[in-house]
């Protein structure tokens, strides 16, 4: 196949299994018909702790990060090429973010995204995790968190890629995913400046009809 196809095969394989609505799955079975009328309303694991509890938000946060591993695995593995992993990484994140099957209404992308630093770097999947546990001992706001560990993800993997450790299309699947992830928290980071952010495990009511 030609550069082109096999990215364009890359892109689709990644928005559509990234688009898979974990949140929305896990809160049927739950007994909850939408998450996405508690809390954030948004379909991920912070809105799914806060409205499910821990025992099923544990099993979106495990799809969500499997969907973002696959994402990249398909493009290295399947298709072989460094711009179909790269680009599918993104486009699972997007998918997340921008479900077809519910409506392109679905969650912030972060476990997402962290599944798709698993498959592209182990070693940048290690340093999210120790920066956004720290982050959140020391600070209980799972965006802060979010946010801070996906910089930290594109931090290290732009630095795998200039010393020659992963391939350079990965460095557009860092900025792009950070830049996903953090335009999608836009809202949380003003709350952060202005104090009025939730903290963990706060702020799982039931939303009023037409909130944002």
């Amino acid at each position: 196949m030609s550069l082109p196809v096999t990215v364009a095969i890359g892109v689709v394989a990644g928005y559509l299994i990234g688009g898979i609505p974990f949140g929305l799955i896990v809160g049927r079975v739950a007994g909850v018909r939408d998450v996405r009328e508690y809390g954030s309303g948004k379909i991920g694991f912070t809105n799914s702790l806060r409205t499910l509890g821990i025992k099923w938000a544990m099993l979106v946060v495990v799809g969500d990060i499997a969907k973002g591993a696959a994402a990249v695995l398909v493009g290295r593995l399947l298709l072989d090429e460094p711009w179909a992993a790269a680009l599918a990484g993104v486009a699972a994140v997007l998918g997340h973010i921008f479900p077809m099957y519910a409506g392109f209404r679905g969650g912030r992308g972060v476990s997402t995204a962290f599944g798709a630093f698993l498959g592209v770097s182990p070693l940048a999947a290690l340093a999210v995790v120790m920066f956004s546990l720290a982050v959140l001992y020391l600070f209980r706001y799972a965006s802060l968190m979010s946010v801070v560990g996906v910089f930290v993800g594109f931090v290290v993997v732009i630095a795998l890629v200039l010393t020659g450790s992963l391939a350079s299309p990965y460095a557009v699947f860092a900025i792009g995913t950070a830049l996903a992830v953090e335009i999608s928290h836009r809202g949380n980071i003003s709350r952060l400046l202005a104090g009025t952010e939730p903290k963990l495990g706060q702020g799982g009511t039931r939303r009023a009809p037409g909130a944002s």
